[in-house]
């Protein structure tokens, strides 16, 4: 089989990577609400969810660098969708357990599973092809993580939420089991998706298993060669762009993030939507995520994606700003447009700040990966503004606008490639 060819199947089988833990990380809106509801949480609360997911994000990457320059970025996805998929079993002795904690460890073991995959998916895409295309193609590959997006919003948050928003004290006397009942039946929804998760994940993990993947010439090295040099470079941290990356993704991390999460809060608690209309709306939320990654893909073949970030960026401020001065219907509206133009934002400055490290690209994908942990402190602070003033909920989103505002100045200046301070 030809190079050509080699890297077309190895990109599709990556692609693949990219839809899953789309599906991974979008069905955590969906488990928010319902465990907000089923255990009775504040939206502050709930938002400890995300956190749990994404603290994994900001534990491992240095480790999993280590373990992929020591092997290869094939070792790397196996591991990773192996303990990704135990995690979702887990979900089955969860539900007999009751217990928002063991909720929020297996959020942190799947998390865990999914870190590996981005860690090395990433940066695989960047590396395998042209680099005056990396961008347009790590954009392309998130095209398919938009799309497990909009499955996971418009679907299988119909198949968890039942649209029955009852509490302790206004369950029905005829309700069977009552409150007990209640609990039992909604963590057992939320069993099933994680069921087929888990079976997808190792079937995927077969399939990488039997595949030959081509191997990466990053510097003057061989992925998985001995080389003698460092399993982890944080001298890559000197290269401006790369630092500046690591921040700039902080930020959209946290705001995107903090917008997903809150969403069908925001729709059942402040709205006032039934959940079976909310998980629509969340739907055509993440459609528009998807249209924007499309879209934006085939618009970098003539514009440069710095410059197109920083339009996006700002088109996003200003959507921010009506969502701050409206709330309601109209800030829902605004929302979608919120989605579609962050739609670029993460695969364009991770590759962005990729940019000409060489050898060192496992340590900076690493780092960019770490950066995710924006998600852990960016979503709560924004639920807990939220509880501090019902009236005033919309104001929160003040917390995703300066995020916006950073990737803005990233894509004016922040990008830029200094070849002096390698």
């Amino acid at each position: 089989m030809n190079t050509k060819k080699k890297n077309t199947l190895a990109l599709s089988l990556i692609f693949s990577l990219f839809f899953i833990w789309a599906i991974s990380s979008n069905l955590l809106p969906t488990m928010i609400r319902q465990l907000m509801k089923t255990f009775e949480l504040s939206a502050f609360q709930a938002s400890l969810t995300e956190a749990f997911y994404w603290i994994a994000y900001f534990i491992f990457p240095i480790p999993i660098a280590m373990f992929m320059k020591k092997y290869s970025y094939k070792a790397g996805i196996i591991v990773g969708l192996l303990i990704a998929a135990f995690g979702g079993l887990l979900f089955f002795p969860a539900a007999a357990m009751q217990q928002y904690g063991a909720y929020l460890a297996i959020f942190f073991i799947i998390a865990t599973g999914m870190c590996f995959l981005e860690t090395a998916a990433n940066p695989y895409v960047t590396v395998l092809g042209s680099p005056q295309t990396a961008e347009r193609r790590l954009n392309l590959a998130q095209s398919f993580n938009g799309l497990g997006a909009f499955i996971a919003a418009m679907f299988l948050s119909k198949l968890v939420l039942s649209g029955n928003d009852y509490t302790s004290h206004t369950i029905p006397a005829d309700y069977p089991g009552g409150w007990e009942g209640f609990m039992q039946a909604e963590t057992n929804a939320m069993k099933l998706p994680y069921l087929v998760l888990a079976i997808v994940l190792i079937a995927i993990a077969l399939v990488f298993a039997f595949t030959h993947l081509p191997k990466i010439k990053e510097g003057d090295h061989e992925e998985g060669s001995k080389t003698g040099e460092k399993l982890i470079d944080f001298s890559v941290l000197k290269r401006p762009h790369l630092r500046r990356g690591v921040i700039a993704q902080f930020f959209y991390n946290g705001g995107q993030t903090a917008i997903n999460a809150m969403f069908l809060i925001y729709c059942c608690s402040y709205v006032g939507l039934s959940e079976s209309t909310a998980t629509t709306y969340f739907g055509f939320y993440m459609l528009a995520f998807l249209l924007g990654r499309w879209i934006g893909t085939l618009l970098m073949l003539k514009f440069k994606p710095q410059n197109m970030l920083v339009v996006y960026a700002l088109a996003n401020i200003l959507l921010c700003g009506v969502i701050m001065t409206f709330g309601g219907m109209i800030g829902l509206y605004a929302m979608l447009g919120v989605s579609f133009f962050m739609s670029i934002m993460y695969p364009t400055q991770f590759s962005l700040a990729l940019k000409d490290l060489g050898s060192k690209t496992k340590s900076g994908s690493a780092f960019l990966v770490m950066a995710i942990v924006g998600n852990v402190f960016l979503p709560p602070l924004t639920g807990h503004l939220m509880d501090l003033n019902p009236e005033r909920y919309m104001l929160a989103y003040f917390v995703p606008l300066i995020c916006f505002i950073v990737c803005a100045l990233y894509g004016w200046k922040g990008y830029r490639v200094l070849e002096t301070n390698k």
